[in-house]
């Protein structure tokens, strides 16, 4: 009987063993199942984000192929237009030489004939209309207000004087017969003046008594000068000490630490285009002053005193942000590894990338994210601010100018070049010129393109906020 007993008791331990291993047989082979399905959505799920970055990517570069190609069509268009317009002032040039000749043969013979004019004399000299230069005059003697040339040419004379001194080798022209050499410093002031006040070549042409042809090509042979001779000296990306110095004045400012630039993109405005109108067309620009917009694109990087570094000029108006970046050289630096390890703080018309910090923007931020924008802000507050004393020094950037679209770079980098030395100089502003900078940021199509930097925002953020250095302005 207890045989019996243990036997059936045997027999139901067993029983109770084989169905526990039946049911973590089952258990086992559910959470294979669901391992191996957890493995084919991630499969799925990385095939779909490989085939959605693979077209972002093509769409990227048949963007970058069209714009490059329309790029190269307008070069091509504008350089075949300049040389039109060379081989016709070649062939004035050729008529009035040979009228000038026969009217000094003729002029020469009757002054001989007449004794009034011995051989050997002094030639007399022609084409030199007689215009007034009594403004530029006073402001050449040494006693001329101090403050009365600051308001004019936007910086002190002893800057005025430095970079005549730097140009001079270059600017600088020798007498001919028939005239006399206008001075350096009076190329450098008629550029200077035309730059600042922005006024048409006709009053530039009164205030310093020159023809209004010789005052526009003053203008763009001293801006040439400027970018040829003073941008590499004055406008040039920091070297490893000065980014040091650099990164620390950032981190200062913000607590964000590895910034190496604050970087902005500003328009300036340009009369209708003769070819591809539409893309020069400002969108934005025109909806707010209600008439008819073009322009061209600045971008600019700034150190922390507001002094650029790196700019990129002269993209259509009609480009956002983010494309005026991709055709930049700080990007095929950045592309170089040149940026490794550094930060350009933007604002949210660049996308979030490796090298390129910019705020959050979706809806519903959390506190943390409301206070690391608030200190990025920070950074991007200096690139606004020297791009508003950039606009308010050199006011022929504030309105349509009568400069050609294919000559506009080189003024437009010798204006940023200008900044640089003023700022560099300590020259103060005017507050009477300061301006409020208006500029339409664009948020671009696809905002994230790094998930690596979107964790390295994240850190600092939350870092910042665990260090007590956030912003709390949001509260």
């Amino acid at each position: 009987m207890n045989d019996r007993k243990k036997r059936r008791k045997k027999e139901e331990d067993e029983g109770a063993k084989e169905g526990k291993k039946k049911d973590l047989t089952e258990i086992i082979t559910s959470l294979l199942l669901l391992e191996e399905q957890q493995k084919r959505d991630q499969e799925e799920w990385d095939r779909t984000v490989e085939e959605e970055k693979q077209m972002f990517q093509e769409n990227h570069k048949k963007k970058t192929k069209a714009m490059i190609d329309y790029y190269s069509n307008f070069q091509t268009y504008y350089n075949e237009l300049e040389d039109m317009d060379r081989t016709r002032r070649k062939r004035c040039n050729s008529a009035s030489a040979t009228t000038a000749a026969a009217v000094v043969s003729a002029a020469g013979a009757s002054e001989f004939s007449d004794g009034s004019v011995k051989p050997g004399g002094g030639a007399r000299r022609l084409w030199v209309k007689d215009r007034s230069k009594a403004w530029w005059d006073e402001c050449k003697k040494p006693d001329f207000p101090e403050e009365e040339f600051r308001k004019a040419f936007r910086m002190s004379r002893k800057t005025f004087d430095m970079i005549c001194e730097e140009l001079n080798s270059v600017v600088a022209k020798e007498d001919t017969t028939l005239r006399a050499a206008i001075p350096v410093n009076q190329r450098v002031a008629v550029c200077v003046w035309r730059l600042a006040t922005g006024e048409p070549l006709r009053l530039v042409s009164k205030k310093f008594g020159l023809g209004i042809s010789t005052c526009h090509k003053l203008v763009l042979e001293v801006c040439s000068a400027i970018r040829n001779v003073l941008m590499p000296k004055y406008l040039q990306w920091p070297d490893d000490e000065s980014l040091r110095k650099m990164k620390d004045e950032f981190e200062s400012i913000s607590g964000i630490p590895n910034v190496a630039g604050s970087m902005y993109t500003t328009h300036i405005p340009i009369i209708a285009p003769k070819i591809s109108v539409a893309a020069y067309f400002n969108r934005k620009h025109t909806e707010r002053n209600q008439k008819t917009s073009y322009s061209i694109t600045v971008q600019g990087v700034v150190d922390p005193k507001g002094v650029f570094t790196d700019v990129c000029i002269g993209w259509p108006g009609s480009m956002p942000d983010d494309q005026v970046l991709e055709k930049s050289a700080l990007y095929q630096r950045a592309n170089g590894g040149l940026l490794k390890g550094v930060w350009i703080v933007g604002g949210t018309g660049y996308p979030l990338m490796d090298w390129v910090m910019v705020p959050y923007t979706q809806q519903h931020l959390t506190w943390t994210q409301h206070a690391f924008n608030e200190k990025i802000g920070e950074i991007q507050r200096v690139s606004k601010e020297a791009f508003a004393r950039l606009k308010a020094r050199w006011c022929c950037l504030q309105k349509r100018t009568e400069v050609k679209l294919q000559d506009l770079p080189v003024v437009l980098g010798a204006c940023c070049v200008l900044h640089n030395i003023c700022e560099l100089q300590e020259e103060e502003l005017d507050p009477e010129l300061r301006i409020d900078l208006v500029d339409d940021e664009m948020v671009p199509e696809i905002p994230l393109r790094s998930t690596t930097s979107m964790k390295a925002r994240d850190a600092i953020a939350h870092n910042l906020l665990h260090h007590g250095l956030a912003g709390t302005a949001f509260l």
